[in-house]
C-alpha cells in the first residue's frame, strides 16, 4: 500500500479531505524522523515504538574487491510491532 492508497482510505473513513490528510501523514512522517535524528524515542501504544540501534565501528570487508573498510559508529532506525498488533495480524492470516 502506498502513501496515497493510505490517505485515500482514512479521508474515505474519517470523512476528512484528502489534501488534509495527506498533509496530516507528511507530519507524522516528518515527526518521527525529526525524533529519530535526535536519537528519541517514540512509543505508540497498540501500535510499535520507532528507535535507533546503535551499530558499533568494526571492520568490513568489500565482497566485490575483497578490500577491508573502516565502518564508523552508526545508529539504524529501527520499528518494533507492538504484541497486539502482531496477534491481531497473526489472528487475521491464518483464518
Amino acid at each position: 500500500m502506498t502513501r496515497a492508497q493510505i490517505a485515500a482510505e482514512i479521508s474515505e473513513a474519517t470523512g476528512i479531505s484528502k489534501k488534509e490528510t495527506e498533509i496530516v501523514i507528511e507530519g507524522f512522517i516528518s515527526t518521527v524522523i525529526e525524533c529519530l535524528k535526535k536519537n528519541d524515542s517514540i512509543e505508540i501504544r497498540g501500535f510499535g515504538t520507532f528507535k535507533n540501534i546503535v551499530r558499533e565501528p568494526r571492520k568490513a570487508r568489500n565482497p566485490k574487491t575483497g578490500e577491508t573498510i573502516d565502518l564508523a559508529k552508526r545508529f539504524i532506525p529501527k520499528f518494533k510491532v507492538s504484541k497486539e498488533f502482531k496477534k491481531v495480524v497473526q489472528e487475521n492470516l491464518t483464518k
